[in-house]
């Protein structure tokens, strides 16, 4: 056993410190002094290696007893051992405290490993994105081998124990380091980390516990989505060798254009096409939407730009609740041909309010088209 000074001395506690309060003050000086934080450091190296030893002793309600009532040499023979040696090292305390072993792979069974996770592109119409909809997706991906039910094992046979890792799919390594004895933990290479071996493979997968095929699955889309958004189906993934886990699908949506229609966040805006006459006079119109059809009320004097708003016939709101609104943007169109009479009463309209047309001769814009050739 390394020679230390007080064990609560060390830590910076006081004697009646709480098993929570040694915890903590543990904690600060191993990070503080751990020699991956002070390389070359022996001395920091020294008083982490006095620090580990003394909340190994004060963690420990017994041990911690013996130590208040007969100091350091109540430690001697009471079954501590070489703090640094073994399983149950620092490897234990950082793996408990931090959420993993800096000297090593943490130990326990590794089992088959999941599957990968899957990615596809689902293509969707305007309204299915507006609306929501259930559509397939169809994915080449792994799954169970029907003939072995996954074990990869062949007919009448299935895997048996790894003998080399005693069915933990890992095996440990002791070595020698500047803390004393190390032990790390690696992938059984008998076995793969599986922790059983397969004598006799299945016919049908190779011993791999599934086959590669297509398949298809019916995807909720939610009401309110757009392109770039991403639904995620956990366990619909590739499923894993001899039964490891699934990965999931990550299903990316693809939203198609709308031939009237476009988005603004949750707002649709589409056009509305009037007449000159149409503008000037007022008119009502039937506005196709979504939901159906909507009339429309054109007041007199409606100037181009316009922007008219149906409250709530816009897209849902994705994750919450309400509609976006439809705003009917008016374009006025102004006809490009006109005929005798059409001409005369326009120019005649014109005329009453005292506007400058060009001349009825034909050929006044070809000659003032020529002056600047």
């Amino acid at each position: 056993m390394i020679r230390v000074a007080d064990y609560y001395e060390l830590l910076g506690v006081d004697r009646n410190a709480s098993a929570d309060e040694i915890k903590k003050a543990y904690r600060v000086m191993a990070r503080r002094l751990h020699p991956d934080a002070n390389p070359g450091d022996e001395s920091a190296e020294e008083e982490f290696k006095q620090v580990a030893q003394a909340y190994e002793v004060l963690s420990d309600p017994e041990s911690r007893a013996r130590y208040d009532r007969f100091g350091e040499a109540g430690m001697s023979g009471g079954g501590q051992g070489d703090f640094f040696s073994g399983a149950g090292g620092l490897g234990d305390i950082f793996e408990s405290f931090f959420g993993g072993n800096p000297f090593g792979a943490s130990r326990g069974p590794s089992g088959p490993p999941r599957g990968q996770d899957l990615e596809v592109v689902a293509d969707l119409q305007f309204e299915q994105a507006v609306f929501g909809a259930t559509v397939p997706v169809e994915v080449r991906t792994a799954i169970a081998c029907e003939d072995c039910d996954g074990t990869g094992a062949g007919a009448g046979t299935k895997p048996v124990m790894c003998v080399d890792c005693d069915g933990r799919g890992q095996v440990q390594r002791v070595r020698q380091s500047l803390l004393g004895q190390m032990v790390t933990s690696q992938a059984c290479q008998r076995c793969r980390g599986f922790g059983e071996v397969v004598a006799s493979p299945c016919a049908t997968c190779g011993g791999d516990g599934r086959i590669v095929s297509e398949k298809t699955y019916q995807v909720d889309v939610p009401a309110g989505v757009d392109s770039g958004a991403t639904l995620r189906l956990t366990g619909r993934g590739a499923v894993g060798p001899r039964g490891g886990g699934a990965g999931d699908l990550f299903v990316h949506l693809r939203v198609q254009p709308h031939e009237k229609y476009v988005r603004d966040g949750f707002d649709l805006v589409t056009s509305v096409d009037v007449s000159i006459a149409q503008a000037a006079l007022g008119t009502t119109i039937e506005l196709e939407t979504l939901d159906g059809a909507e009339t429309l009320a054109v007041p007199p004097g409606t100037q181009p730009g316009r922007v008219f708003v149906l409250k709530k016939r816009g897209v849902p709101r994705l994750q919450s609740t309400g509609r976006g609104d439809l705003k009917a943007v008016v374009k006025v169109l102004v006809p490009t041909k006109l005929d005798e009479e059409e001409s005369r009463v326009l120019r005649q309209f014109a005329q009453m309010r005292g506007e400058d047309v060009a001349p009825a001769d034909s050929g006044f814009f070809a000659r003032i088209k020529s002056a600047f050739s």
